[in-house]
């Protein structure tokens, strides 16, 4: 079966942005334009096609990243004509820095990005978050500064605020005509055209000459744009130098060129909300962003011999997918959402999950629209799609030709960092918990459940209180599971501050065969989030090579339970340098149980001290209630990091303890008479002051 579009003419894109800067709003907007939808879904009434999970619709946020397809011909050209026609695949993203696994996970699979700027704010905490996990996946963007109708909106100042925190490369390739109630429309600078968006929904572009009194503003936007793109190429740079006319086509060539290697990042504005400036994103998308094949070979590890390979973005290379998402879904149960890198693959063929080693056979294959699905028989490289009951894959996992196997780069996802115990009401909820909480840490790699050993409690941990108040909410409604949830906690490490070495000994003797263990350990404090790294030294068969990997596992254990206040111990390396064996007693369990014994000596020598997890804190607050803000910051230890002004308010960054930002958001409503708001991510783990170390090891800190 013959692909619908060339794979050139098929872009992957994703909208990420701060919270509330209108992501749902454009990609809605996409959806009208497009044809897919027939009415436009707006998120404050709860209509949005994309938060089509009850929690989105209630709370008027994205949570899950959705994932839809459409079409666009660029304006201009015959839609028609099949070869002008563009297929796109989008995942629209949340914007809350709790559900960041699911920005991570959606720019790992796609090949460029929509970065949306709120027109009032420019750029906000959550922005400088997901441009820095672009850059880490080298994502070609483009920017839209949205909100122009709102009052208040400064173009000029959003774009200013792109270059000071994000990047220098930045550049506008439109401006708007009016601004506040005042919009009405764009001035596009390469071709000097200004354009209007009429009907009820401004669904009719209207191309018309740029008005009088902007020609002199747009032709100075347009001599810096042509400057800065010139720059990058020596043809077009003598043309401008020597004040040559310089053709649409010759600007977008270069342009293009400069996107897919980082060098530019265009700029359009408009508004979502007012149908204005959308159908220009849709062509930008479908002119400088890249196509799979535009984009470099994507590389992989052979399982067999570990070493590097690549596989280009052609359906004649063999199969290759990445699994980025696993969904449950109440009609047919779980669905793996996966990105076909290479090949192409028919449903009910067999592909072989290359990291659990298992056979899998895709019997369905589903092009998702938000939460509904259409069937495929076939699908292609560059392709974003999803399949049905997958038992033993997850997220991260590579599918590929069972003759030609590859491993793709994993995902990493963050550490959580704050814990709730949670406990069944009845019998029948308790073996429903365990099932609802399996699946959705199946879904979720940032939230993580465990056993309390000592009080049989189950503990469930995750990205933020917002994140873990969803889980329970989608728990009762999803699974009917009735449990009480405790209050929140702060999920605390353990490191050691120095060198230090100890010696672990189990010897029992018993009426048979006895047990025997003896090893020496030598623990050194690593830098702050380099993690835990095991070295063995042993030499000449001191200790037999078999009880090495149960070595490791007791110190693994041991720094798990904690030595200091049952906190996981982090970063810091233990070495196994000496011991001994016995030739008829010595066995597993005996040299677990040592080397968990010279741990917790090792590290009571080295001295040890508990780490709390510190927050970056954006605070908007007008201009009245500045003081009181920053006072209530101090008190909660926090480290004012700068002030800056916005249009009437206050922006206050700060560093704070996690422990000292529980309930914060009632506080700072009731500080600032509900006009203040605030974001907060992780930023970083550092030492607790002695004195509260002190209450908490004596379990004092309620």
């Amino acid at each position: 079966m013959p692909r619908d579009y060339p794979i050139e003419k098929t872009r992957n894109i994703g909208i990420i942005a701060h919270i509330d800067a209108g992501k749902t709003t454009v990609t809605e907007r996409v959806l009208f334009y497009t044809g897919i939808s027939h009415k436009i879904g707006e998120v404050h009434n709860g209509q949005a096609i994309m938060d089509w999970m009850a929690q989105e619709k209630e709370r008027g946020i994205t949570i899950t990243s959705a994932s839809t397809t459409c079409r666009w011909t660029p304006l201009g050209e015959d839609s028609r004509e099949k070869e002008n026609q563009y297929w796109i695949n989008i995942i629209d993203t949340p914007g809350h820095i709790d559900f960041t696994a699911e920005v991570q996970r959606s720019l790992r699979v796609l090949d460029s990005a929509i970065v949306v700027f709120d027109g009032v704010a420019g750029v906000e905490a959550q922005s400088e978050t997901v441009w820095r996990q672009a850059d880490a996946y080298n994502v070609p963007r483009i920017c839209f500064i949205n909100k122009l109708d709102r009052m208040g909106a400064s173009f000029e100042k959003s774009v200013e605020s792109i270059y000071e925190k994000l990047t220098k490369n930045a550049v506008p390739i439109q401006i708007p005509i009016g601004i506040e109630d005042k919009l009405e429309g764009v001035i596009d600078l390469i071709s000097e055209k200004a354009l209007y968006f009429e009907g009820d929904f401004g669904q009719n572009v209207v191309v018309k000459e740029i008005p009088d009194e902007l020609k002199e503003k747009a032709n100075k936007a347009r001599q810096e744009m042509l400057e800065k793109i010139a720059a990058e190429d020596q043809t077009l740079l003598e043309k401008f130098l020597d004040g040559k006319e310089i053709s649409k086509e010759e600007i977008i060539k270069v342009l293009r060129e400069a996107v897919l290697n980082y060098k530019i990042v265009p700029i359009l504005c408009g508004s979502a909300l007012k149908d204005k400036g959308i159908q220009p994103i849709l062509d930008a998308v479908c002119l400088y962003l890249p196509s799979p094949v535009d984009l470099p070979p994507v590389r992989g590890i052979d399982p067999k011999t570990g070493q590097e390979i690549t596989r280009k973005a052609s359906d004649s290379e063999p199969f290759s997918a990445l699994v980025f998402k696993i969904a449950s879904d109440p009609y047919v149960g779980s669905l793996s959402y996966f990105r076909v890198y290479s090949g192409s693959l028919k449903k009910g063929s067999y592909v072989l999950n290359s990291v659990s080693g298992v056979k899998e056979r895709i019997g369905r294959i589903l092009r998702m629209h938000a939460n509904s699905r259409k069937e495929l028989d076939e699908v292609f490289a560059g392709d974003i799609v999803a399949t049905v009951g997958l038992k033993k894959t997850s997220t991260g996992h590579t599918f590929c030709d069972q003759s030609h196997p590859i491993i793709l780069e994993q995902l990493v996802f963050p550490e959580p960092v704050i814990s709730i115990r949670i406990e069944p009401k009845t019998k029948a909820d308790q073996e429903k918990l365990g099932l609802a909480l399996k699946k959705l840490a199946e879904e979720d790699p940032t939230f993580r459940v465990k056993e309390d050993l000592e009080t049989g409690e189950t503990i469930i941990s995750g990205m933020g209180e917002l994140h873990l108040d969803v889980l329970c909410d989608r728990m009762k409604r999803e699974f009917n599971v009735e449990a009480n949830v405790g209050r929140p906690q702060v999920a605390y490490k353990e490191t050691i501050l120095g060198k230090a070495k100890a010696e672990g000994k189990y010897i029992r003797q018993s009426g048979g065969r006895g047990q025997y263990g003896h090893v020496w350990l030598e623990i050194e404090p690593l830098e702050r989030g380099k993690g835990f790294k095991f070295i063995n030294q042993i030499k000449g068969g001191i200790i037999p090579q078999e009880f090495i990997p149960s070595i490791e596992k007791g110190v693994k254990e041991a720094m798990e339970k904690g030595v200091l206040a049952g906190y996981p111990m982090v970063d810091m390396q233990v070495v196994l340098y000496d011991g001994s064996f016995h030739e008829v007693d010595s066995s597993e369990i005996a040299f677990k149980i040592a080397s968990s014994e010279a741990l917790q000596r090792a590290s009571k020598e080295a001295g040890l001290v508990l780490l709390e997890p510190i927050m970056k804190v954006e605070a908007v607050v007008p201009n009245d209630f500045f003081g009181d803000v920053i006072g209530d910051l101090n008190r909660r230890r926090g480290v004012i990091e700068e002030t800056k002004d916005r249009l009437g308010l206050k922006v206050i960054e700060s560093k704070v303890p996690l422990a000292e930002m529980f309930g914060y958001a009632t506080g700072l409503r009731s500080l600032t008479q509900g006009r203040g708001t605030f974001t907060m991510e992780f930023d970083h783990y550092e030492k607790v002051p002695q004195n509260i170390a002190q209450e908490i090891i004596e379990g004092k800190r309620k």
